[in-house]
């Protein structure tokens, strides 16, 4: 029998490979787990924008999750851009009663500002999927609008500052049992495009490999600077990160 540990991302696909799906896999890799998919939605993107979205079946999005689940020991599991409130609804519904850790990444838009949730799925992931969450990661922007949408203040949550003002990031862990601040030096750069997948998948890799929640996303926050500062520079906009660098997710695993 395989140890080696299994983590589900459950996202869009990235042409531009920065974000969503791809960015996830790449995560999971980092911190030596095996990952798998189900895809969501299909965008033509690069580091300049998104250039078209096709959102696929909610049937074939349950089939794909189911494929995976029925076979591989997943041992957490991630969700991204979701789209519409069919295809959130068909999510929530293959997840319910799976009783495995699942992140939930409220993807509202690409870095380019484009939109990949609508306001009528918004709703669905706050009344059906954000209950089964081990976790909430939203940037500020997302947390208004998931407010505004009827999210209650007790979710378990990290909410990520990047958006605030200053120079300094903080993230801050809100959960019955943890509260805890992280913050790091704002970096200046254009090549910030996967940010919130990269930190995220990172949370999933390392719940997977059996850390509790606060050492995961310790070591995800750590990960995640690590990655900004390695960013290998491609494209003419919001740049991919450097996701090949040590990963922080190893102790005692």
């Amino acid at each position: 029998m395989s140890a080696l540990p299994v983590a589900l991302t459950i996202a869009g696909s990235d042409s531009g490979g920065g974000a969503g799906l791809q960015a996830d896999l790449k995560v999971f890799e980092a911190h030596g787990v095996f990952g798998t998919s189900a895809v969501t939605l299909v965008t033509a993107q690069n580091t300049l924008g998104v250039h078209g979205v096709h959102p696929l079946p909610p049937e074939l999005v349950r089939a794909q999750i189911r494929a995976v689940l029925d076979d591989f020991p997943v041992g957490a599991v991630k969700t991204g851009a979701l789209g519409t409130p069919a295809i959130v609804a068909a999510v929530a519904a293959e997840l319910r009663g799976r009783n495995l850790p699942l992140i939930v990444d409220p993807v509202l838009l690409a870095k380019s500002g484009d939109a990949l949730l609508d306001a009528q799925a918004l709703h669905t992931l706050v009344t059906e999927l954000l209950p089964l969450a081990t976790l909430v990661t939203p940037n500020l922007p997302e947390w208004d609008a998931l407010q505004q949408a009827g999210a209650p203040d007790t979710l378990p949550l990290l909410l990520k500052g990047g958006h605030g003002a200053g120079e300094t990031v903080t993230d801050e862990l809100r959960t019955p049992g943890h509260s805890l601040t992280f913050r790091a030096p704002r970096l200046h750069t254009r090549h910030t495009h996967g940010t919130g997948c990269t930190l995220s998948a990172a949370i999933t890799a390392n719940l997977t490999r059996g850390h509790l929640l606060p050492e995961a996303v310790t070591a995800a926050f750590a990960y995640l600077q690590r990655a900004l500062h390695a960013a290998p520079g491609l494209g003419a906009g919001h740049g991919p990160l450097g996701f090949r660098v040590e990963s922080a997710a190893t102790p005692g695993g």
